[in-house]
């Protein structure tokens, strides 16, 4: 039985690469909380966790177009170097304010001594991921 659009389920997640390594878990910490159909997390995950009853633990894998989509190859932009208030280095993750003052994350990918290259795809855009997903609680208000 699926749950409805509106529960409210909390799990615990391990995701990984292809290669195996893990990019982010929630073990040790507190579960996951988020709401079944309110677009909180990647389309990939809250299908494998639809079905789930309490205790089950699923292992899916989520191609990219189900979770931060294909990589985009045109998403970059040449700044110079000189407009950082900071020192730039190679893998920083950068803040910019777009024009309605909207907040757009961006990472290094290539620097010299006068230009920054800005990747503005997701980092895990364009990979498959790997999730072992446990449901621990349907919250009940």
């Amino acid at each position: 039985m699926s749950h409805p659009e509106g529960t409210t389920v909390r799990v615990h997640y391990t995701g990984r690469l292809d290669d195996g390594s893990v990019f982010d878990s929630s073990l040790g910490h507190a579960p996951l909380e988020f709401a079944i159909g309110a677009g909180q997390v990647i389309p990939g995950f809250e299908s494998a966790v639809i079905d789930l009853k309490v205790g089950d633990i699923a292992t899916v894998s989520i191609a990219p177009e189900d979770a931060y989509g294909p990589r985009m190859p045109d998403a970059t932009q040449a700044v110079p170097v000189t407009s950082f208030t900071e020192e730039p280095y190679l893998g920083a993750m950068v803040q910019l304010v777009g024009p309605a003052g909207e907040r757009i994350a961006a990472t290094i990918t290539e620097i010299d001594q006068e230009e920054a290259l800005l990747d503005f795809n997701h980092p895990l855009a364009g990979r498959t991921l790997t999730f072992e997903i446990e449901l621990v609680e349907l919250v009940t208000e």
